[in-house]
């Protein structure tokens, strides 16, 4: 005769009020340390996340001015330029008359938004607004009336506080900085070797030299 088998459903015990407390405890204690590692992640992650944000605007709008300089070095219908970049009286559109450095870019850019037909050979200047930042003045030179009329704005970074160009001898063992552009002793414009870039956005700061390109496309360095 077979033994009849022990129901398994018999043989289960159900958890004793003590144990369901004491489970429960243990189980607020760790979504509680879950939350707070989540929580102290998030803040670190935020402090330095606005820090990673500013240093990544500052390197593309570096690259950015870079290229600008770089193209306007370029040869054009494979002759190289004599001196691709000059210093001009620019007078913007309700603002004064500055002494800029100026450039042509061949194909304009990205930032240069036209009202019409995109036009080649656009006169850039870069320029400093205390109320706007880092900024570039453009006009096509084959625009009607183009030197009567006031150059269009792009802004280019808004933090931006300081544009300086550096200036060596003959030996480029010596240095100078200057936020303006000056003429030497004959009367003629001195074109700097580098500009620099000086951002600044809470308690963030950086500063970034660019060599400025000789005809050809190539820097000195």
């Amino acid at each position: 005769m077979k033994t009849p088998c022990r129901s398994l459903r018999g043989t289960r015990r159900a958890f004793t009020l003590p144990e369901l407390l004491v489970a429960m405890a243990i189980m607020a204690m760790m979504v509680t340390a879950l939350f707070s590692f989540v929580f102290s992640m998030a803040e670190i992650w935020g402090r330095g996340g606005e820090k990673r944000l500013f240093e990544q605007h500052v390197n593309a709008v570096t690259r950015h001015v870079d290229s600008l300089l770089r193209r306007a070095a370029w040869p054009r219908g494979g002759v190289a330029l004599d001196e691709p970049f000059s210093v001009q009286e620019i007078k913007p559109s309700g603002g004064s008359t500055a002494s800029l450095l100026t450039f042509e870019l061949q194909d304009g850019d990205r930032l240069l938004t036209w009202p019409e037909q995109p036009l080649p050979s656009v006169r850039c200047s870069l320029g400093l607004e205390s109320n706007r930042g880092l900024v570039l003045y453009w006009q096509s030179s084959l625009e009607k009336d183009w030197q009567d009329t006031p150059p269009r704005t792009a802004l280019i970074s808004p933090f931006v506080t300081k544009l300086e160009y550096a200036f060596s001898d003959d030996s480029l063992t010596s240095w100078h900085n200057s936020d303006v552009l000056s003429k030497n002793s004959s009367g003629a414009w001195v074109l700097p070797d580098r500009v620099i870039l000086v951002f600044k956005h809470g308690g963030f700061e950086a500063r970034r030299e660019l060599t400025l390109p000789l005809g050809g496309g190539l820097s000195v360095f």
